[in-house]
């Protein structure tokens, strides 16, 4: 062969360059794909010569290849997010090096995620599935009248068997038409037949069930331990929650709880549940243990909700981060409705997010129930349909929805019936008392209790700047509900928050993918009930108001850990490092939401709530020696212990134990003995009351005088009791 020939042959296409691949990133799909090189990828070498080798020696032979293979990028990226987190923890927390370090965490994180290094796992398969837009006629047009006569039959604000049954019918009626069975799989009747028709029946146990199993014990006991003592005492709104249940015990069946600015039933009805199956009475007790429980169930959704979006391992990351973390715990403890807005956001997603995948009717069926109970639930769940409206909006202008967006119309009509049917009720209630049922919010959106302090836009801009930075900066400063002035999150959680969002913009700009999108806006959606308390900023952000935006968030944090995982799994002896990291990252977290909650919050907590169970407990022990409690009261001062709660720890729901200072020359009139509490601070005298302490000496001088040294500094009380007159 000639010069000539060799010279005649094609020459080799040109090597993009790195702006030709930067192009085709950024194009969505206008031009062809250019790829870089792996680094793992076999390069031809050229033979070494003999020299060569003497020279390079051993050093190349010495490195084992998997360090040569490990992913430095993520790694680094990982590296430099939890130092950035750990630099705006609390005391001594800097923006500024934090940020910075953020900065540089994201740069190595997109090199890793361009490297297709460190990446998400992919969205499940959309579904083939087509609506036979069939139904049962009779059942269909039986339930619309049904519906209406439920609708005029929730009078009076209560909930009675007739209306009941009417309401119950109606939804059955309407869901079992709309309903499509599935001839492949048996019922849930056919299972059980069949289960109980074995002769034997035989437990297995794989590796993965064992995991789940020990995940499972350990959310529980986050969410269980001590919480008898943590949080430690009740304040104002649980004596308001405590005297709607025992109105419910007397017969009062309320649709919508108008004390205390109005609450929703389904807290209410389940507490008395509560109370009834553990015996715990009307306590705080009650509270706590039903809210715990509200907890745990969000929990199992959120493992399904992680399967759905990126399979089981994800499924059970999301399950752990959302079951050691401080911010869902402490909520779930409180014993208030909090739990109920992502108890219900977490299986309307779910629904929400499979029947968009796999066109399934049944899907958006379930959605909607899970959407009409959530509004039984707590009021900034209120937001909610916006979100199903939005991911609808999303799903319709993504090419995913290429072929269904006629039945997306009716999937979206089907969901908003099956939930009005299960508001009606609500509804009802708001027609007849539209200001009851909507004070609430708008004190908090417009200037009923107190005007704007600045235009209303700029008020929304500033609240959803600190509303989108809870996660990682600053969760606000309710102690009712939070640690003030921390991050929400714990460090490894809120860097991975950070780095999955991030993840998320990446593979939504490469894939266009409509989930993507709809895990980013849900946050902002589902914080709204926080940012729009326009009238009173300062309540903004708070965990409550925000604590459906917990359900993406966690979810976003376990889809970043299992892209670590997979990047760090390589077989051999990476994948022991990809789990074994995984198992640093969640000990650290366990370890670090332990101490938030068991000791930092338990502790201020105590500091800031007014210990009723102590004067509860001298009240029941007056009670237990003279054989009544008639005479025991608690001189109120401002702001002090709710003196209603004294009467609940003493074992009286329904009685307040007030007897302010101007009426205490009315309790001449008993014979017995008597027992008053007053406010002690023998440092401050100012918080001392020091003026009821002189009438009650003026009105008793054989009276005496002790002082109650609580468990809590500054939270001492004063007992003044007088014997019993030996004549009239």
């Amino acid at each position: 062969m000639t010069d000539d020939s060799r010279d005649s042959r094609p020459p080799p296409p040109p090597e993009p360059s790195v702006l030709d691949y930067v192009r085709s990133r950024l194009s969505f799909g206008r031009r062809p794909a250019v790829e870089l090189p792996s680094l793992e990828a076999p390069v031809s070498i050229p033979e070494a010569s003999a020299v060569d080798a003497d020279v390079a020696g051993p050093r190349e032979a010495a490195i084992p290849g998997f360090l040569l293979s490990i992913p430095w990028r993520s790694l680094s990226a990982l590296s430099l997010a939890l130092l950035a987190q750990s630099l705006y923890e609390p005391p001594g927390r800097s923006a500024l090096a934090g940020g910075i370090a953020y900065v540089l965490a994201i740069a190595f994180l997109c090199w890793a995620a361009f490297r297709r290094e460190w990446t998400l796992p992919a969205c499940s398969e959309a579904g083939s599935g087509v609506d036979p837009l069939s139904y049962h006629r009779i059942p269909f047009f039986v339930s619309l009248p049904l519906a209406l006569i439920a609708f005029l039959a929730f009078s009076e604000n209560l909930f009675t068997a007739f209306n009941l049954t009417l309401w119950l019918l109606a939804l059955g009626l309407f869901v079992s038409s709309l309903w499509l069975p599935d001839s492949k799989k048996p019922s849930l009747w056919q299972k059980l037949a069949a289960l109980a028709s074995r002769p034997n029946w035989e437990l297995q146990l794989d590796r993965w069930t064992i995991v789940v199993l020990a995940a499972a014990l350990l959310v529980i006991f986050f969410r269980l331990y001590n919480l008898q003592h943590t949080p430690a005492e009740p304040f104002s709104d649980h004596a308001e929650k405590l005297l709607d249940i025992y109105d419910v015990s007397r017969g009062q069946t309320h649709i919508f709880f108008p004390r205390n600015t109005g609450r929703e039933a389904i807290q209410m009805y389940w507490t008395l549940m509560i109370s009834w199956i553990f015996g715990s009475g009307f306590s705080f007790m009650s509270l706590k243990l039903g809210t715990a429980l509200i907890g745990l169930l969000t929990l199992p959704y959120m493992y399904l909700l992680g399967r759905e979006v990126g399979g089981r391992r994800l499924g059970l990351l999301a399950l752990v981060l959302t079951g050691i973390a401080y911010w869902p715990n402490l909520i779930s403890r409180v014993g208030l409705r909090f739990p109920l807005y992502p108890m219900f956001v977490a299986p309307l997603m779910l629904h929400l997010i499979r029947g968009l995948r796999t066109r399934n009717r049944n899907d958006f069926i379930l959605a909607g129930i899970f959407l009409g109970l959530g509004l039984h639930g707590y009021s900034p769940f209120r937001i909610v349909p916006l979100l199903v409206v939005t991911a609808f909006g999303l799903y319709l202008v993504h090419s995913q929805s290429r072929g269904t967006r006629r039945m997306a119309a009716l999937w979206l009509v089907t969901l908003m019936l099956v939930s009005l049917i299960i508001f009606l009720p609500l509804l009802r209630y708001a027609t007849e008392n539209l200001d009851s049922f909507s004070y609430r919010a708008m004190t908090r959106l417009a200037g009923i209790e107190q005007p704007l302090a600045a235009p209303w836009y700029q008020v929304f801009l500033s609240n959803t700047w600190n509303a989108l930075t809870l996660f990682n900066w600053d969760d606000g400063g309710i102690w009712v509900h939070s640690l003030p002035d921390r991050p929400a999150m714990d460090v490894v959680t809120g860097a991975l928050f950070l780095l999955g969002v991030v993840l998320l913009l990446v593979r939504y700009a490469q894939d266009r993918h409509w989930l993507d999108l709809f895990l980013l806006v849900s946050i902002p959606i589902l914080l709204l009930p926080s940012i729009l308390s326009l009238a009173f900023p300062e309540e903004n952000p708070s965990l409550n108001r925000t604590a459906g935006a917990l359900v993406p968030a966690f979810l976003i944090a376990a889809l970043a850990l299992d892209g670590l995982i997979t990047a760090c799994t390589g077989g051999g002896r990476r994948s022991l490092l990809g789990y074994a990291l995984a198992g640093v990252l969640l000990w650290s977290s366990a370890s670090q939401n332990y101490d938030l909650v068991f000791w930092q919050y338990d502790q201020n907590f105590r500091n800031n709530a007014w210990n009723s169970s102590e004067m509860g407990a001298v009240v029941r022990q007056f009670g237990q020696v003279y054989g009544e409690t008639d005479t025991a009261w608690v001189v109120p001062f401002p702001y002090w212990v709710d003196t209603r709660l004294v009467g609940i720890w003493a074992g009286i729901p329904n009685r307040d134990f007030a007897m302010w200072t101007e009426q205490l020359p009315e309790t001449l009139q008993f014979v017995g003995p008597k027992l008053f509490i007053a406010k002690a601070n023998t440092e401050i005298p100012d918080l001392n009351d020091q003026r009821a302490l002189d009438a009650l000496r003026k009105l008793y001088p054989q009276g005496s005088l002790s002082l109650h040294r609580s468990s809590v500094p500054g939270h001492d009380f004063w007992i003044y009791f007088v014997p019993a007159r030996t004549s009239p």
